[in-house]
Order: C-alpha cells, then sequence, then structure tokens
C-alpha cells in the first residue's frame, strides 16, 4: 500500500469519531440541561453523515495530512439554544465543557486498549500490516483527540472555549465579550492561517497548543503502557 493512502486512512477513522463524540456530546450535555434542540432536529445520532461538513472533515484535514501539518478539522455544529438551558449561563459552559471533555475521554478509552493490545506504539511495529494500521489508528486516535479537545479550548469565538470565558466573566464584560462572536471565525483565519502565511515565525498553534498536546498525548501514551500485559 501506498505510504500517504497509509497514513491518511489511518487519520480518517479517528478524525471522524473524535468529531462526532465532540459535538454528540454538546448535544446530550444540552438537552440534560433542558435544551431539546439538537434532539428535535436528530442531531445526538452517532451516525456520521448527520455530522459531516465536507469541508472541515474531509477536505481541510485531509490538506492537512498531506502537507504534513497537526490534523485539525470540524463537523456541523450541534445547535443548542441557550434560552431554553435552565440557567443559560452555567449551562453553556458546560455544554462547552462536554466536548473537549469527550474528547479526552475517547483518548483515555484510546491508551487503554492501544496498552492491552500492544503495550506500546513502539511495540506495534511488526510485520503485520493491519497490526502496524491498527496501532497507528490508536495512536491517531489519541493524538487528534488531545489536540481536538485543547484547540477547542482556546478562547476565541466560536470555540468552546470562548463559551467557557463568558461564562467566567462579570455580566457586563460577557455581554462586551459577546460581540466579538460575529467576528471570531475572520479572527480565527488571521491567526492560525493569514499572520503564519505572512510573517514567518508567527505560530501560535505551535507554540500554544502544540507543546501541551505533546505533553499530555505523551501522558496517555504512558497509560497505555501501564496497562501492557494486563
Amino acid at each position: 500500500m501506498n505510504e500517504t493512502l497509509f497514513q491518511a486512512a489511518a487519520l480518517i477513522v479517528p478524525l471522524v469519531i473524535a468529531i462526532v463524540f465532540h459535538e454528540v456530546a454538546h448535544g446530550w450535555t444540552a438537552r440534560l440541561l433542558g435544551d431539546p434542540t439538537a434532539a428535535q432536529m436528530k442531531r445526538l445520532s452517532l451516525n456520521p453523515l448527520r455530522h459531516v461538513d465536507p469541508v472541515g472533515t474531509i477536505i481541510v484535514p485531509g490538506a492537512l495530512a498531506l502537507a504534513k501539518g497537526p490534523i485539525m478539522g470540524w463537523a456541523k455544529p450541534v445547535p443548542v439554544n441557550k434560552y431554553r438551558l435552565r440557567n443559560p449561563r452555567f449551562g453553556m459552559m458546560a455544554v462547552a465543557i462536554a466536548g473537549p471533555g469527550s474528547n479526552l475521554l475517547l483518548a483515555a478509552i484510546g491508551a487503554v486498549l492501544l496498552g492491552l493490545l500492544f503495550g506500546s506504539y513502539q511495540d506495534a511495529q511488526a510485520p503485520s500490516l493491519f497490526a502496524r494500521f491498527l496501532a497507528l489508528n490508536l495512536f491517531n486516535f489519541i493524538t487528534i483527540n488531545v489536540f481536538l479537545a485543547l484547540f477547542n479550548l482556546l478562547p476565541i469565538p466560536p470555540f468552546d472555549g470562548s463559551h467557557i470565558v463568558e461564562g467566567l466573566l462579570p455580566e457586563k464584560a460577557a455581554a462586551q465579550y459577546d460581540r466579538l462572536r460575529p467576528m471570531g471565525f475572520p479572527i480565527m483565519l488571521l491567526l492560525i492561517v493569514v499572520l503564519p502565511w505572512l510573517v514567518p515565525g508567527f505560530d501560535p498553534i505551535g507554540k500554544l497548543v502544540v507543546p501541551p498536546v505533546e505533553w499530555l498525548t505523551g501522558h496517555y501514551l504512558s497509560l497505555a503502557t501501564g496497562f501492557a500485559g494486563v
């Protein structure tokens, strides 16, 4: 199998699972806290077709994989009506935290499976193509879930971190912060795409997100090693 296709195939399933569970976690938490909007729109399903965004789930991650960049993507956001939540301020924070929280839980499950099946990622570099493919899927599953969790905690609208910051701010400051929301996507593109392209060395993702991702991924891989031979 072509090595590029092999690597890409081992990214697709982990990425789709991570993104789908992230969005469904938002919807389920909203439902538990009083907002049934996602359920009414049939967005609590784990069927990827209900959540896939052609650009965010396929094109962007595929291009990043080919460019050997950090793999990121997004699905169609699960609809949440904060005014239907029993406590809109607390509820939106809880809904926001649920997405990254689900990814960190999935990363832990991936680490346990990696440890039980292979002992460690290094031990899985066996002649068997299937074993190597499965181990690479599990390794990517851990890395992608950790990256998706921490990336989404950036305090830039529309990321989950912005809802957490808004809930922590005093009411007046939160209202001011909320006014940035319509500008969130352009700000994100400016910081993550445009400025790194125009200004050599300007890499907020590489400097702010990648180091904690690597640190936390290392701890998950240590967890996998702890389950070796169990």
